[in-house]
Formats: structure tokens, C-alpha cells, sequence
């Protein structure tokens, strides 16, 4: 039998059959069925059909005005369709702010334009004991960020003696109180604890005398009473199953200056009487808030009547909030003054000024807040899937850069010491509009420690002594032939190799079957760039830092950033910073060009990640931040 048949392809031959053998006519009919069985296989075979490969095209960008024309939005408007839309957006100036906030931003500033209206930023500056100057700064600052130029920036307090005036209407109207009963006693006649059903009663000053509330109400203006001894009430429904009805605060006394009327009140108005009037004072036509705001709308849309002024339509949606991290201001201001982190703009928080000076672009908030869409249920993200929105967003915006976290120097022996040839590199492989940039190719270069292996296997595809690789762009391959090492620290210091460029002009080579980056040493091309890089990973192990035994402090992870003080980069990072920033987008795209915060300065470096500049570079120190890692597959089996 030749040794290229198969075995199933041989005929046996038939046995000879005995005289009174008896014949089973099936017999026959199996052997037909095994002889065309046997010459189906012996029929060549087709060839498999070739799979299209995919285009190499980006997939087409979410309508950037989505969440206002369908769903929770759009039935908004339906609702009420002014002829001018005029929203509100109304910090409190107490704090920085983080992602959840953005959300809040994306739709009163986006809801407004979108419907050629405009929004106001109002500071509900009503508490002089928790509001600073800085964060008055940093709110305007992050709204310009990301895209929005407020109509007007007004402040609650610029109403104050307007609000005081309906505080006494409502008073002579019956409509509120004096009480000076304790906050235990105003919980008791709440029903008690939150969860103990006990039954609600009124306060015992809810019935006194118009008059006599007026005359109380004046007397703590005057400096009577002292915090907590007296508040002013207002006279709702206590019958009401809705808490926010339950004789809300109007009024209370604090002794703190106020940081623009100065010593001029010790009383102040609550969020609850203040909130819906100044809506009314500035005619908002929708004041859109969360749905933690939602049973305030009868208290809202009660004090508007009660005083007989202009009632705006208030609707709620579902914030957004993100797991594996911490929101809280509180606990955020703790992350900070026990130097967990170094500030409110840590990279690893997710205030928005920590996002800013990881890199985020203001318009990958944006996109994602519109990618998620609007609705009235909570919105609770995983830091993955915002990274994941982060990432197509860079993916089709930012530049490429060869990046080496860990460098170690390859010598190429069989070129001359002053052998310099410019290398040009797309910034872009898939977008020819990014142009393209040159770099030194050198005796030598460097690449990362990752691509190299003493002792080479089957699974590794990147350089190994007696293996060849590509340097990318370059021409030619090379191989390593020797290595040098540290004896101490066990690390290779250097690499030595040959540079596999056919000889008598030749140009026919084996092509290698990996590319890695690298960076040339050419001092006249001031070749390489180093840099300080840092990596960050969550703050916190587990997706809900508050249920950590001993709470969100017990949860830090303590490998939550690494750094590598020896990186190199190559010499294209000066066009990208001259470039920056980058992309012009939302609130960048107006900065002038050499005027960009360094945060601007993004590409990405390949194979390694999306990074930016951070604000502790100066001169020729280069500090990067990486702002995310690259898709989870990339770099296997290499």
C-alpha cells in the first residue's frame, strides 16, 4: 500500500462464499452503501470559503443630542413646550464636583440648548458655614469645561430680602410658624426616628397668633435668639402622607458671616423655601432635578401658591452613580485630610477636577452621560463601563505615540556609531488627517523590558537572543545576539544585536512576525524624551467600598498607583503638545493653541495605553498620567 493512501480509500477483496452458504440479500445492499461511501470520500473536497475580514472602520458615533430627543426628556418638553426654555443648575457651593454631577450639567445646560433656551448657574449659597470661595471657582470652571457657558450666574443670596419679605407674607397668611421646640421633640412629632411609625402631632406653637410669629420671626432677625433656639416653620399639611409636608424649616439661625451679605442676616432660608421661589424669581420653565427631590414637589409647587407667586414645572430623573468608588463630600474631604490621596483632583477620585487632571476629555463626559440616556430610575455605573465609554471616545480622537514604561537599550553592533535614518510614522493608522511625524532610527534604541526575554519559548514572539523582530517602521529587522546583565538585581542592562539588512543591496528578507515599539537614541533630535509615568487602578478593592467591615477606609486598595520614574518617549510628544489641546472639543475647543492645561496633551502610547500630560511637568520634566488602559485583550500571548 503507497504510503499516501488512506486507509478507508483501500476495496478488500470479497470472500469466497461456501456452496450451501446462504446469501442475505441485505449483504449486498450494505456493500453498494460502503462502496459510494468510499468514492464520496475519495472526491476532492471544496475549499473552505474565505471569511470577509471586517472592514478596519470606526462604528458610527451615538447622536450627541440623543437623550433630548426621545425617551424621559422629550416627554418632558411634550409636557411643557415654552416658547423659551430657561433651566437652572443649582449647587451648593459646599464642595467639588464629582461624575454624578455631570449628568445634572449634561441635561439643564443640553436640555436648554438643544431647545434654543438658556440656563442659569445659581449657587445656592444659603449656608455660610459650609461654602468657600474655592468652590465657587471650581463649579464655574467645570461647567466652562465641559461645554457650557451659563446665561447669567446668579446666587440665592442675591434674593435674600426678597425672600424675606415672602417669609413674612406667608406668615401674615397664616402660612408659618416660630417653634422653638428641640430637634428630638420636632422628630417625635414627625413620628418619631426614621422606620418608627409613631403617630405625627403638631407642634405647640403652630397655633399661636400670625402676629405673635411675626413679631418671634423678627426677633431672631434682630439677634434674640441664638442657633437652634427658635426656627420658623411653615404651616403644611400634617395629615399628608408625604413627609415633605410635615411643617417643613423655613428659617434657621446661623451666626456665621456670609461670604457676600457679610454680618448683614443671622437668619437664613432653607434649600426647601428658597429652591422653588428663586425658580420663580428667574422664571424657570422646567426645573429639572433628581428623583431624591421627587416629594418635593408638592412642598415645591405648595410654597408657590402659598405666597401667590409664578409656579415653574419641576420633573425628576435618576442620578447617576458610580460603584467601586466613593461620591460623598464627606468622605471624599476625608479621603483628603487623611491623606489617602493627594487632593481633591487625584486622579483616582472621580470629582471632575480629578477627572480633568487625569486626562478625561470633557466630551467623552459628555458622550457617556448621553450614552446612558435618561430616565427616572437610578443610574449605577461600573468604573468599567465608563472606561469602557472613555476608551472608543480616545480610540477615535487622540493621536499614537511609542511609549516604553521600563527601557533598556539595544545596541545594533554592524551599524556605524553615527548612523541616524528618520523613521516616518503615522499618528494616526487609521486616519490619514492626523498627518505624520519622523523620529530618529539610531545605533541605538531602546525598548521596553517586556519585550525582551533571556531564554526564548514557543508562546513569545518578541526579541530573544538568536531571534529576530521588528522595530516598528523601521525597514529591516533585527536579532539579538547577546545580553548584558546586572549581577546583583538580576535585571538585563543591555542588548546586544544585528541590524538584518540584505547584503548587496538586496532587498528580499524574512519578514518577522512581531513589531515592537521603540525609541532611537539621537541626542541632535534631542531623542529620547523621559518621562515620569503613572499608573492608576481603583482606589478601592471591592464595588461597594461602604459594605467593607469597618466601612470605605478599610477598603483602599493599597496598590491603587505605580510609577515609573525611567520612561521614555519618542520625540513626536512636542508636535502633540504644540498641537494641544487635544481634541478640541466641548469646553477646549476655544483655548488657544500654547494655553491648554497640560491635561490636554493625550495620545496614546502603543500598546501600553491613553495617556496625558499631568501639571507637575515643568521644563524638561515630563510627567504623564494614564488616563486608561487599552481594550482588556490587547498585548496577549505576547
Amino acid at each position: 500500500m503507497e504510503g499516501n493512501d488512506k486507509v478507508n480509500s483501500v476495496v478488500l477483496p470479497e470472500r469466497p462464499r461456501k456452496d450451501d452458504e446462504v446469501v442475505d440479500p441485505r449483504s449486498n445492499r450494505e456493500k453498494s452503501k460502503l462502496e459510494r461511501a468510499q468514492k464520496k470520500s475519495q472526491a476532492p473536497k471544496p475549499p473552505p470559503a474565505k471569511k470577509e475580514k471586517a472592514p478596519n472602520v470606526p462604528a458610527a458615533p451615538i447622536d450627541p443630542e440623543s437623550m433630548f430627543k426621545e425617551g424621559f426628556l422629550k416627554s418632558v418638553y411634550n409636557e411643557k413646550s415654552s416658547e423659551r426654555v430657561i433651566t437652572r443648575f443649582p449647587p451648593e457651593p459646599n464642595g467639588f464636583l464629582h461624575i454624578g454631577h455631570s449628568k445634572a450639567i449634561a441635561i439643564n445646560f443640553g436640555f436648554a440648548r438643544y431647545h434654543h433656551g438658556v440656563c442659569y448657574l445659581r449657587f445656592d449659597d444659603t449656608n455660610p458655614e459650609a461654602e468657600e470661595e474655592k468652590y465657587f471657582t471650581a463649579i464655574e470652571d467645570m461647567i466652562q469645561w465641559l461645554g457650557f457657558t451659563p446665561y447669567k450666574i446668579t446666587y440665592s443670596s442675591d434674593n435674600f430680602d426678597r425672600l424675606y419679605e415672602l417669609a413674612e407674607v406667608l406668615i401674615k397668611k397664616d402660612g408659618a410658624y416660630v417653634c422653638h421646640c428641640t430637634d428630638t421633640e420636632i422628630k417625635l412629632q414627625k413620628g418619631g426616628e426614621k422606620g418608627a411609625a409613631g403617630p405625627r402631632y403638631a407642634c405647640p406653637h403652630r397655633e399661636r397668633p400670625p402676629e405673635e410669629s411675626l413679631s418671634e420671626f423678627r426677633a431672631m432677625k434682630e439677634g434674640k435668639y441664638k442657633p437652634r433656639e427658635a426656627f420658623l416653620r411653615m404651616k403644611q399639611d400634617l395629615t399628608d402622607g408625604n413627609p415633605q409636608m410635615w411643617d417643613l424649616a423655613a428659617y434657621r439661625i446661623l451666626e456665621k458671616p456670609h461670604h457676600r451679605t457679610g454680618k448683614k442676616w443671622r437668619i437664613y432660608p432653607t434649600y426647601d423655601f428658597t429652591h422653588c421661589l428663586c425658580d420663580s424669581f428667574e422664571d424657570i420653565s422646567h426645573s429639572l432635578c433628581t428623583t431624591e427631590f421627587q416629594l418635593s414637589r408638592v412642598s415645591y409647587e405648595w410654597l408657590c401658591d402659598a405666597v401667590e407667586v409664578y409656579k415653574p414645572m419641576q420633573r425628576e430623573y435618576g442620578r447617576l452613580n458610580l460603584t467601586g468608588t466613593v461620591l460623598s463630600k464627606r468622605k471624599l474631604l476625608r479621603l483628603v485630610e487623611d491623606h489617602h490621596v493627594r487632593g481633591w483632583d487625584d486622579p483616582r477620585l472621580y470629582t471632575l477636577i480629578g477627572l480633568r487632571r487625569r486626562g478625561i476629555p470633557p466630551g467623552a463626559i459628555l458622550s457617556f452621560v448621553n450614552e446612558l440616556g435618561v430616565s427616572t430610575a437610578l443610574t449605577n455605573i461600573q468604573i468599567v463601563r465608563f472606561e469602557q465609554s472613555v476608551r472608543r471616545y480616545l480610540e477615535q480622537t487622540v493621536h499614537r505615540l511609542m511609549l516604553l514604561l521600563d527601557p533598556i537599550p539595544v545596541t545594533i553592533d554592524n551599524l556605524p556609531d553615527d548612523y541616524i535614518e528618520d523613521i516616518e510614522l503615522p499618528f494616526s493608522p487609521k486616519d490619514p488627517s492626523f498627518g505624520n511625524h519622523t523620529v530618529p532610527f539610531s545605533k541605538t534604541v531602546y525598548i521596553d523590558r517586556a519585550d525582551f526575554r533571556e531564554v526564548d519559548s514557543k508562546d513569545f514572539f518578541r526579541l530573544a537572543p538568536g531571534k529576530s523582530v521588528g522595530l516598528l517602521k523601521v525597514p529591516y529587522p533585527i536579532k539579538a545576539t547577546t545580553f548584558e546583565k546586572d549581577e546583583a538585581s538580576g535585571l538585563v542592562t543591555a542588548v546586544h544585536a544585528d541590524y538584518e539588512k540584505p547584503e548587496d543591496g538586496g532587498t528580499a528578507f524574512k519578514k518577522p512576525k512581531t513589531y515592537i515599539q521603540w525609541v532611537g537614541s539621537s541626542p541632535a533630535h534631542f531623542s529620547p524624551i523621559k518621562a515620569e509615568v503613572r499608573i492608576f487602578h481603583p482606589l478601592f478593592k471591592s464595588e461597594n467600598p461602604d459594605a467593607t467591615e469597618g466601612g470605605y477606609l478599610n477598603d483602599i486598595n493599597p496598590a491603587s498607583k505605580e510609577n515609573y520614574p525611567n520612561a521614555m518617549i519618542e520625540v513626536g510628544l512636542e508636535e502633540i503638545k504644540k498641537r494641544a489641546p487635544w481634541p478640541e472639543e466641548e469646553g477646549e475647543k476655544n483655548v488657544k493653541k500654547g494655553e491648554a492645561g497640560w491635561e490636554t496633551v493625550r495620545f496614546q502610547g502603543l500598546r501600553v495605553g491613553y495617556f496625558c500630560m499631568d501639571r507637575d511637568s515643568e521644563g524638561d520634566k515630563v510627567v504623564l498620567n494614564r488616563i486608561v488602559s487599552l481594550k482588556e485583550d490587547s498585548g496577549k500571548g505576547s
